[in-house]
C-alpha cells in the first residue's frame, strides 16, 4: 500500500499500488502526494499595514515634508501647516514612532522640549513612498494618454 512519505519520483512504482478506474485513480494520488516546489506567497502584512496606516493619515506625508525641511518640533509643525491641530499631529507622530519611522527625542529642560527625527528605517520607508509616487505619476500619464 502507498504510505505517506514514499518516494514518488518514479511514478511507475505507484502503478502497482493503484488500480486505474477505481475510487482513487493513479493520477489523483500521484498529484496529491507529489512534492510541491513552491509555497503560496503571502502579502507582507507588516509593511502593507504601515503603508496603509501612513496613507490613511492625511497628515503623515505633510509631516515627512516638514521633517525634510528641518522643522522637527511639534509646535513649529502646527504653526507651519494650516488646518493641522495639536491633537491630530500627536496621533500622527505617535503612530510613526510606533512603526519605527520616526524617533522621539525628549530633552530634560524647563519648559520641556521634544523633537522628532527620521530613523534609518524611516529613510528607507520614505524612499518607498517616493517610488510609489513616481509609479502613480506614470500610471496617470499612461491613463491620460488613453483617454485623450
Amino acid at each position: 500500500m502507498l504510505r505517506f512519505g514514499d518516494n514518488l519520483s518514479n511514478y511507475r512504482s505507484l502503478k502497482k499500488y493503484v488500480h486505474i478506474g477505481k475510487v482513487g485513480t493513479f493520477w489523483y494520488i500521484f498529484m496529491k502526494y507529489k512534492e510541491k516546489k513552491y509555497l503560496r506567497k503571502t502579502a507582507p502584512s507588516e509593511s502593507a499595514q504601515m503603508v496603509e496606516a501612513i496613507y490613511g493619515c492625511k497628515w503623515s506625508l505633510t509631516v515627512y515634508q516638514l521633517l525634510a525641511s528641518e522643522i522637527n518640533r511639534p509646535g513649529e509643525m502646527v504653526r507651519s501647516v494650516e488646518g493641522l491641530t495639536t491633537k491630530v499631529l500627536n496621533q500622527c507622530l505617535r503612530r510613526n514612532v510606533e512603526f519605527g519611522i520616526l524617533e522621539r527625542i525628549s530633552y530634560n529642560e524647563v519648559p520641556p522640549r521634544v523633537e522628532y527625527k527620521v530613523t534609518e528605517l524611516g529613510t528607507k520607508f520614505m524612499g518607498i513612498l517616493d517610488e510609489l509616487e513616481v509609479l502613480q505619476n506614470e500610471i496617470e500619464r499612461k491613463y491620460n494618454k488613453r483617454v485623450n
